[in-house]
């Protein structure tokens, strides 16, 4: 590991006087360190933010759940609101890597964290580029994306948490130095398209510090409860990497949906919101063949590379599931 500068800022402000292009933030440290062990990323100066005041709160305000960015995936798995109004968070957080990771990581870490792309943890770079040509395109993308995959990002967003949390509208509250903003987390990511880009909207003298989600029937959402469930698909039910998943969460009225947010995840290099899948629901009644359709029209823009087209018939099944899934809970 390089030599680098530490700095432990006690506010908000102190710490975004420390970020610029050469600092990193360390959170739950999870990801951050072991890309400095393997020298993927080089920081100057790691800006500690664990005592940051108020980053780990998880409180009910008028219109929205708050929950800071420090606050850690077991927390937020156990956090007696969170199952009540957000189950499918809940379990997302309580499914997300192992119980030793989960009592470490933060959410903010989660939404933020690189890709697993083995190129990149190679040190290949972002985009995995040589003599002009695309490593991954050429090379073993069993794991890569099969959706938004027709620039130079091939790699699939990590997170498990995010696609949960884009189904359920939420924002992320971003402060800088020139001032706060907040972003629906569905625009916070990015396809980046040269290898200098990130794969979110965050400058390098920015921090997250909280995560909104509206409370159902408040000004910020949609009247009515939603209905939501999150189907992963791995090798394995131990700690793993899923290969695909599909994050749902319905309106209805009586048995019509209204409106359905399906956010696909490990499919693409962003979370990504299947218009198609919704507008092959809405004004339906939800049922093994409608799911069944909205499963087919999520993967009827996929552009599967040479080793991953199998991740076409896992989205599929993956969207059908959850959407069932939730279905059951309509009507409970």
């Amino acid at each position: 590991m390089r030599q680098f500068e530490y700095a432990a800022p006690k506010s908000t402000q102190q710490a975004v006087g420390l970020l610029g292009p050469n600092a990193q933030i360390l959170a739950g440290g999870t990801d951050l360190l072991a890309l400095m062990k393997d020298d993927i990323v080089t920081p100057k100066r790691v800006v500690n933010i664990k005592d940051v005041e108020g980053l780990t709160r998880a409180v009910v305000g008028q219109d929205a759940f708050f929950v800071g960015a420090l606050a850690k995936l077991s927390d937020i798995a156990d956090n007696a609101e969170v199952r009540k109004r957000y189950p499918m968070l809940a379990n997302a957080a309580d499914e997300a890597a192992s119980p030793q990771i989960r009592n470490m990581a933060t959410i903010g870490g989660n939404l933020c964290q690189r890709p697993r792309c083995w190129y990149f943890r190679s040190g290949f770079g972002l985009l995995a580029m040589k003599d002009g040509k695309s490593m991954v395109a050429e090379g073993d993308n069993r794991n890569h994306a099969i959706i938004g995959n027709d620039g130079s990002a091939k790699f699939v967003s990590p997170s498990t948490i995010a696609p949960a949390l884009i189904a359920y509208n939420a924002f992320v509250t971003v402060v800088g130095p020139k001032g706060t903003r907040n972003i629906e987390l569905a625009k916070f990511y990015r396809i980046p398209k040269a290898e200098g880009e990130r794969e979110h909207d965050l400058q390098p003298n920015e921090m997250i510090t909280e995560i909104v989600l509206p409370l159902a029937g408040s000004a910020m959402s949609l009247r009515g409860p939603a209905h939501a469930a999150q189907y992963e698909i791995r090798q394995k039910a131990a700690f793993d990497w899923p290969m695909a998943l599909a994050s749902v969460a319905l309106w209805v009225d009586g048995r019509t949906v209204t409106k359905a947010n399906i956010v696909l995840g490990a499919v693409a290099p962003v979370p990504w919101v299947s218009q198609e899948a919704a507008q092959a629901l809405i004004g339906k009644e939800l049922n093994e063949q409608t799911a069944d359709a909205a499963g087919q029209a999520a993967v009827s823009i996929a552009k599967p590379l040479s080793m991953n087209g199998y991740k076409v018939q896992l989205t599929r099944v993956a969207v059908k599931r959850a959407l069932l899934q939730a279905a059951e809970g309509a009507r409970a």
